[in-house]
């Protein structure tokens, strides 16, 4: 294994881990080096995936990151273990390396270990003097607690007996003893010092990373991230750029390919594979006979949920007969997805397809008055046109978690929840339904007709690409090679969902009540 070895900058990162960056785009690149990152573990919480933050520990190489819930954004990373890395500051180690004599096992070459930064050199020769730091009591019984120095965006920790701590003591004198030299651990973090960031760690809006180093000075031209996208019914969808004023709009049934590509650029990879295992919910012989129905029945129709198609790469369905995948194609008069997976989420080009009806609540509204109408582009019956669009949840411990970026949405129609906020992606599922239920009552004979329609189908992700061995049309996810997950399952994957559908939407839940993915069509 090569010793992990990266540059320092305080307030921005460690190396290519740069505040801001999203989980899936780490673990993305973690996959990528095998070699130099061969272990990683991620802690979430169960109950609350979206809400609580997500630990993603390196123990191989010493390193711990954190992320918040409901972004999945790097905003904490720490060096815990300085023995399995290699971290400088301004081209200086900041800890040097000693004789480890005996030992197999130290990445470093030569068998060098590291025992920490020594307070020494922190304080005189690499970042100078600072303000009084912080110090933490401990409840163990060897009496040590920690004394955490700050500067501008990182921290030190060292070990400090509460014996030897007085409040009107300096720093110098408080960290000359023999054992508080050497610092355990170092965090680089958003703000003044650690005692202020802790305040906002988890909430704070960081810069792109475009405008940090070593980012800035890449020549690579890369579109602002989607942050939000707003849901406004009857198939229109606005698409927030973060960090500006600017937004996009989709319009299914109308906004183009051409559009499409100005607006997201081009997407990560196109997946052409046609599933038709769902079929039989919504087309069904009239004679109800043994007789197998012609092909002309099963054309696609507009309020199925084969979200699953978008899940997997190209690579993984293109045939190595160009014959047979040109006529394939064409059977599909070009339908196909358009995967964005570090923007969270796929969108099915096909032929104009007539979107879902207008919310009740907009039923009213003059149609040029309807958000978005202004834009509305002209209808072309023979242009492919975007359809669908599946918005990713990356929820932790999902069957497909790393997939994709996790997209955050929010139902604009809707009524915020009783804690007065809006109905979003973090939002649980039961009262996604009870609002939903409530906006479109007046369209339902009856309650048991509402609850009738809205019943959750069970999904399983977990088996075989078989149509006949469950009713999950994973549509090739196990021929793909990407994400964190594999076909077979650890026991930590939550691999069973239910699907549930509204008018335009349809949401595939998780067991916690959290989203995993919403189709709008």
């Amino acid at each position: 294994m090569s010793v992990f070895s990266a540059p320092l900058y305080p307030g921005v990162g460690l190396g290519f881990l740069v505040l801001g960056a999203f989980l899936h785009d780490i673990l993305t690149r973690l996959k990528a080096e095998p070699q130099r990152f061969p272990k990683f573990d991620l802690v979430y919480s169960k109950e609350h995936p979206v809400a609580e933050p997500v630990i993603l520990t390196l123990p191989a190489n010493g390193i711990r990151l954190r992320f918040d819930g409901p972004e999945q954004r790097l905003r904490l990373v720490e060096v815990i273990d300085f023995t399995k890395n290699r971290i400088t500051y301004n081209d200086k180690d900041i800890a040097k390396a000693s004789s480890a004599q005996g030992s197999s096992t130290s990445p470093r070459a030569g068998g060098e270990a590291s025992s920490g930064p020594a307070f020494k050199n922190i304080y005189h020769r690499l970042f100078g003097p600072t303000y009084a730091g912080e110090f933490i009591p401990s409840d163990s019984r060897d009496g040590v607690g920690t004394y955490v120095l700050s500067y501008p965006g990182i921290a030190f920790n060292f070990p400090l007996p509460m014996s030897s701590y007085k409040p009107d003591k300096d720093v110098v004198s408080l960290l000359s003893s023999t054992t508080s030299q050497t610092a355990t651990s170092v965090a680089v973090f958003s703000g003044k010092s650690w005692a202020a960031a802790r305040e906002t760690l988890w909430t704070e809006l960081l810069p792109s990373i475009k405008s940090t180093p070593p980012f800035s000075k890449s020549k690579d031209v890369v579109p602002d991230e989607i942050s939000l996208v707003k849901i406004h019914g009857g198939g229109r969808l606005q698409l927030f750029r973060k960090w500006t004023n600017n937004s996009i709009w989709i319009n299914l049934g109308e906004t183009t390919v051409q559009d499409l590509v100005i607006e997201l650029g081009p997407p990560d990879a196109i997946y052409r594979k046609n599933d038709q295992r769902m079929y039989i919910h919504k087309n069904r012989t009239s004679s109800h006979s043994r007789s197998r129905s012609s092909g002309g029945d099963y054309k696609r129709p507009d309020d199925l949920t084969d979200t699953d198609q978008s899940f997997v790469t190209s690579g993984s369905e293109d045939s190595d007969d160009e014959a047979v995948e040109d006529e394939a194609v064409d059977g599909l008069s070009g339908e196909c997805f358009y995967n964005y997976f570090y923007q969270g989420f796929d969108i099915l080009v096909s032929l104009p397809q007539p979107p879902s009806r207008i919310n009740p609540s907009q039923s009213k509204v003059p149609p040029d008055q309807l958000p978005g109408a202004s834009i509305i582009k002209s209808w072309k019956p023979n242009r492919l046109v975007a359809t669908k669009v599946v918005l990713h949840g990356n929820v932790p411990g999902s069957y497909p978690f790393n997939r994709h970026r996790r997209s955050r949405w929010e139902i604009a129609y809707l009524d915020k929840t009783k804690e007065d906020l809006p109905i979003d992606s973090e939002t649980p599922f039961g009262e996604i339904e009870e609002a939903l239920r409530e906006e479109w009552k007046s369209t339902y004979a009856s309650e048991e007709d509402a609850q009738k329609r809205q019943r959750g189908m069970v999904l399983n992700r977990g088996w075989g690409d078989s149509p006949g061995s469950s009713c999950e049309f994973l549509g090739g996810w196990e021929d793909s090679s990407g994400g964190i997950n594999t076909k077979k399952l650890d026991g930590n994957e939550e691999s069973t969902t239910t699907l549930y559908g509204f008018p335009g939407l349809v949401f595939e839940v998780l067991k916690n009540e959290y989203v995993s993915a919403v189709t709008v069509y």
